[in-house]
């Protein structure tokens, strides 16, 4: 809003002293921005929402297949959730007031925001309000959240490719450390790789949303890498200059993910150990897709998988998991793990960590993550 407001009225402004506004058409001012408003709206508004949340008995009530680890979450229940409904507040207003309104690109992280906000709010509500309809405490069904984020990621990948039609560098997947080189995709191949990429950020850190603060930190550490490469990629100097593809109008990107970074460090004040309230499904599901959005529009999909390493690696555990339980239960007749327990989190709890230790680790190893992958930039 701002945006457009400023640069339609540009020549006004600096006509009458006003001029030194033009700021806020600046990217790089943008950013900063957004970084800092996401955070103050979080900060500010956060008390009230978590009393609110209360009032509605909203609480979490975690319950695990092992008594160790219930006995471990017993002091969360309780514990207020859907706090990702002020995550997305502060990302949505933050958008509106500082971004480019006509960008394609900002258009779409909007649509990708809400709806898979809706879907984690819909399942948080039916899980938490269950006591209300004398019903099963079980949200949606895992089928029909897979349904609604493939359902997003096909529509999102399909305009994004077409809107991107006349520029081939939108339509090639490009590698970490090679030149401006890479494989060009076809329409079909862009609707895969967007689907796997948007649908499985979004599960993976839904699944790392399990203890206070890791999927706020780790998130806010992911957010401000593709802030830095969308500025690059959306910056024809700089791109140039590092040898990345320059993708035109993607520079927005970086006050999208500016305004998740703030929101996240907003959040992360009342989500650090002991928590306040949780972000459910209602934040975890909207961060994951948007950022891996993001990482679709500026065609760094595989440097999300190095930046979001916690991510894959949680994602992983799981998968591994379930994939050797059942297999040993067929083979041996009885279900056999790798881990004491998935998410890989509740294995190093397990081992004697405590909750603090496995987070603010899981954070180091995060930033190290990020460190490494703004170096293939230079490396190229």
């Amino acid at each position: 809003m701002i945006y457009l407001l400023v640069d339609h009225n540009l020549k006004w402004l600096e006509a009458h002293g006003f001029g030194f506004l033009r700021v806020f058409t600046f990217p790089s001012f943008q950013v900063v921005a957004a970084i800092v408003l996401g955070f103050v709206i979080c900060v500010v508004a956060g008390p009230r929402l978590i009393e609110w949340l209360r009032r509605q008995k909203i609480g979490d009530s975690p319950e695990f297949d092992q008594a160790d680890i219930n006995r471990l979450m017993e002091g969360k229940k309780g514990t207020p959730t859907m706090g990702g409904v002020l995550i997305i507040s502060a990302i949505a207003f933050t958008t509106l007031l500082l971004a480019n309104l006509r960008n394609f690109y900002v258009e779409m992280a909007l649509v990708c925001l809400v709806w898979l906000g809706a879907v984690g709010a819909t399942d948080d509500w039916l899980k938490l309000t269950a006591s209300r309809r004398s019903g099963s405490r079980q949200g949606l069904t895992g089928l029909e959240k897979l349904l609604f984020q493939i359902g997003l990621s096909v529509i999102l990948a399909y305009w994004t490719f077409y809107y991107g039609i006349h520029a081939p560098e939108t339509h090639t997947l490009f590698f970490p450390f090679l030149k401006k080189t890479g494989i060009r995709l076809g329409l079909g191949t862009f609707i895969l790789l967007g689907t796997l990429v948007m649908s499985g950020s979004s599960n993976a850190v839904n699944l790392t949303d399990g203890l206070d603060g890791l999927a706020s930190g780790c998130m806010a550490i992911c957010s401000f890498t593709f802030c830095v490469l969308s500025l690059i990629v959306g910056t024809l100097a700089w791109s140039s200059q590092l040898l990345l593809p320059f993708i035109p109008a993607a520079d927005q990107m970086a006050v999208i993910a500016g305004a998740m970074m703030g929101a996240c460090l907003g959040f992360l004040w009342f989500n650090c150990n002991p928590a306040r309230v949780f972000m459910g499904d209602t934040g975890s599901l909207a961060l994951g897709g948007l950022i891996g959005y993001i990482a679709i529009v500026i065609r760094q999909e595989l440097v999300l998988f190095l930046v979001g390493g916690i991510f894959v690696i949680e994602a992983l555990s799981v998968i591994l998991q379930v994939s050797w339980f059942k297999y040993t239960r067929r083979r041996f007749g009885e279900g056999r793990r790798i881990f004491l327990m998935s998410p890989l989190h509740h294995h190093f709890q397990k081992k004697g960590w405590t909750e603090t230790q496995v987070v603010v680790r899981f954070w180091l190893i995060g930033a190290m993550l990020a460190a490494m992958a703004l170096a293939t930039v230079k490396l190229r």
